[in-house]
């Protein structure tokens, strides 16, 4: 018997009254609130609009559950239309089997509906969520803990998980918790592209190829750990091809995006300023709204319109020509007599132009 060990719950659903409450599904609600409050304070910070991360997300992530659940019934068929079994459970997602490969990539399509419907570019979405993301699977692992599912191989190691159910082939004993690994690795991937994306301003979605490529990386060690049933290809679980195509990919992608687009976007989102507001009548951050910023801009260009040449060459020179002298003081009158003359210039041009056309 195992001096130390990890429990495994003793069932994964509790009853309110009809109602099932499945701890499978709390873990994956929970990880989606905590993506999208994290992706949407990198969205502010980046500029975007306060609210955008979330309204994208009411298209992703139905999208994702979707092609998370059709990675799983593909790739694993045999549960679901194999001789005894009934392929209505097929659509009970809440019993677990969710592919991260299926669900990022019908999500990432989910998303990109919803950003093309804002006019916001993907790639500065997609880098905005990305930590968000590897913290949502990090959350969204310990389901698979309620379920018991998902371990790994036989381990006499003080944290073994100790498996209690023999239902749908289970053997009960101490194994790796392959939940626990993954879940891990997620929280360290999402500190490293946080922390990559402040030292090395990462853009046009090289965030989210950091995250996809660090997570493909635990992924495929972490697979190697896994004995429940899979599809082999020579020699490998199929998830591990699966892991090291789309790290190939990433890293290309990386490569690749920083010679053609270097840096980061200038403009994530039209119409919102830094603080995450709009410029459009939504109050900003010292109070003013955006009619009076309108306004004020407004009568600045006519100003300056009025001024003339004069005056734009004298904008020009920057505000220290404007306030002093040569000396260094600020000589008012010679203020008031330049602006004077500047009147009188923009009044002569103004006469003759007119004297031209007559």
């Amino acid at each position: 018997m195992e001096l130390a060990y990890i429990p495994s719950p003793s069932h994964g659903v509790q009853y309110l009254g009809p109602i099932p409450l499945r701890a499978y599904a709390f873990c994956i609600i929970i990880g989606v609130f905590v993506a999208v409050w994290l992706g949407n304070r990198r969205w502010i910070a980046r500029g975007g609009r306060a609210g955008t991360v979330a309204d994208i997300a009411v298209w992703a992530v139905p999208f994702g559950l979707v092609g998370g659940r059709l990675y799983h019934v593909i790739t694993d068929y045999e549960l679901y239309f194999s001789a005894g079994r009934d392929w209505v459970d097929a659509f009970k997602v809440w019993e677990g089997g969710l592919g991260i490969w299926g669900a990022i990539a019908l999500g990432a399509l989910g998303a990109w509906i919803g950003a093309r419907r804002r006019g916001i570019p993907m790639p500065a979405y997609a880098d905005a969520v990305a930590p968000g993301i590897a913290l949502a699977q990090a959350i969204g692992r310990w389901g698979n803990w309620f379920n018991q599912e998902l371990y790994g191989r036989a381990t006499d190691v003080p944290w073994a998980l100790h498996i209690t159910s023999s239902a749908d082939g289970r053997v009960p004993g101490y194994y790796h918790p392959t939940f626990l690994y993954e879940s891990l690795w997620c929280v360290g991937v999402a500190l490293l592209v946080i922390w990559a994306d402040r030292r090395f301003t990462l853009g046009h979605g090289r965030a989210f190829a950091l995250y996809v490529a660090a997570y493909c990386v635990g992924r495929f060690w972490i697979e190697y750990l896994r004995v429940d049933d899979a599809h082999h290809v020579l020699g490998l679980r199929l998830n591990n091809w699966t892991a090291l195509v789309v790290f190939l990919l990433a890293v290309t992608y990386i490569v690749v995006s920083a010679k053609k687009r270097p840096g980061r976007e200038a403009v994530v989102e039209p119409g919102a300023s830094a603080d995450g507001t709009t410029t459009d009548g939504t109050a900003g951050a010292d109070g003013t709204d955006g009619e009076s910023e309108k306004a004020g801009k407004g009568e600045g260009e006519a100003d300056s319109g009025d001024a003339g040449p004069a005056a734009t060459g004298s904008a020009a020179t920057g505000p220290t020509d404007l306030t002093k002298g040569e000396g260094g003081a600020a000589p008012v009158e010679d203020d008031v007599k330049t602006e004077a003359g500047t009147e009188t210039g923009a009044k002569a041009e103004t006469e003759s132009a007119g004297g031209k056309k007559g």
